[in-house]
């Protein structure tokens, strides 16, 4: 029978009991692909801990690394300090990770995130163009858009929405981070 999970270390002293709550919290972060929720890092510690001190703690060990503790899409993971990329990009293997995205494709991946749910003839509204499908098709194929709620209009087509994936390639916590138009004709955008 599998021994049960000690959460409370109530065997330690204070001081080493917040050392390994700190550890167990690196330990599932470097684990993880992905942002790992709140919920899921409360099940690592004692009862009534803070998660935001322990990785408030976890992010001042880690203060002049070359790595850090990032909030992004309600949860926490480790990022590479953007410092680094060039280093990563010149000795390791991260072809396959980059997006690859053009101007475009980032434009378009904006609209939808600005304006989800939204269907290919709202993006061709606000472009004037027709919206490709491989454009749709490359943004779904790296996950950084979904399919959202069928549209209610004759034909019921489809809607794309921004993803969690979308969140964790930009660095945002949640899609209240993305910039207002003040921030966006600040940084040269033309809104219209």
């Amino acid at each position: 029978m599998a021994e049960e999970f000690d959460r409370d270390l109530s065997d330690l002293p204070p001081e080493l009991r917040w050392r390994e709550w700190m550890r167990r919290i690196e330990a599932v972060l470097f684990a993880s692909a992905t942002p790992v929720a709140r919920e899921d890092l409360t099940r690592v510690v004692g009862q009534g801990v803070s998660v935001d001190l322990l990785i408030a703690d976890v992010s001042a060990d880690l203060d002049g690394r070359a790595f850090e503790v990032a909030k992004v899409a309600e949860g926490w993971m480790f990022r590479t300090r953007t410092a680094y990329a060039p280093a990563i990009r010149a000795a390791a293997d991260v072809g396959d990770q980059l997006m690859d995205l053009n101007r475009f494709d980032v434009a378009v991946l904006a609209a939808i995130a600005y304006h989800q749910p939204i269907a290919r003839d709202g993006l061709k509204e606000i472009f004037g163009k027709e919206i490709s499908r491989d454009l749709i098709g490359r943004l779904h194929a790296r996950g950084l858009i979904g399919t959202g709620p069928r549209s209610p209009r004759r034909g019921a087509p489809y809607t794309f929405v921004t993803t969690e994936q979308f969140l964790v390639a930009f660095g945002l916590e949640s899609l209240h981070d993305l910039p207002d138009r003040e921030q966006m004709e600040d940084a040269g955008v033309k809104q219209e």
